[in-house]
């Protein structure tokens, strides 16, 4: 069974870098803390939470790159799970929380900073493949927090092997 947890949860007024919490409540629109200000092409449904790799940050750190959890606007950072296997369609169970990732994230220049040569696309799905966050829709609502468990779920429900 792939299992990771949840290493931090994020969450701003809008914009980045987000700031880290204890614990959110979670529904269909994401974390109920969390503010978006270009809502054309960041929250809703079906972007309602955004999630990231915990590894990815710390090999993004070890190339150079300023980057840390938070940073690049993730909601949820994981650790403990092979993100190439977090695809569009895979299913989280997050505590008590279920998400169905929806896409890969496009990258985009409020997170440049996170980049030592400001160039976001070093995690934009197109050019490095698995490197990017995802975005997933709510599928069970609840209360998630720091260290919960993550199970990577196929698509009818069931733990992943």
């Amino acid at each position: 069974m792939a299992q990771g947890r949840i290493f931090q949860l994020n969450a701003s007024n809008g914009g980045v870098p987000k700031r880290p919490l204890r614990q959110a409540e979670v529904n269909h629109l994401g974390l109920i803390a969390d503010k978006q200000i270009h809502t054309k092409v960041h929250g809703g449904p079906e972007r309602a939470v955004c999630l990231y790799s915990l590894e990815r940050i710390l090999a993004l750190q070890a190339e150079g790159h300023p980057i840390y959890p938070g940073s690049v606007g993730e909601n949820v950072t994981i650790t403990g799970l092979d993100w190439d296997e977090v695809v569009p369609g895979a299913r989280l169970r997050l505590g008590e929380v279920i998400v169905e990732i929806t896409r890969y994230t496009t990258p985009c220049n409020l997170i440049e900073a996170s980049f030592a040569d400001r160039d976001s696309q070093r995690i934009a799905h197109q050019k490095y493949p698995g490197w990017s966050r995802v975005y997933a829709r709510v599928l069970q609502t609840g209360t998630i927090k720091i260290s919960d468990s993550v199970v990577l779920e196929s698509p009818n429900g069931q733990s992943a092997d």
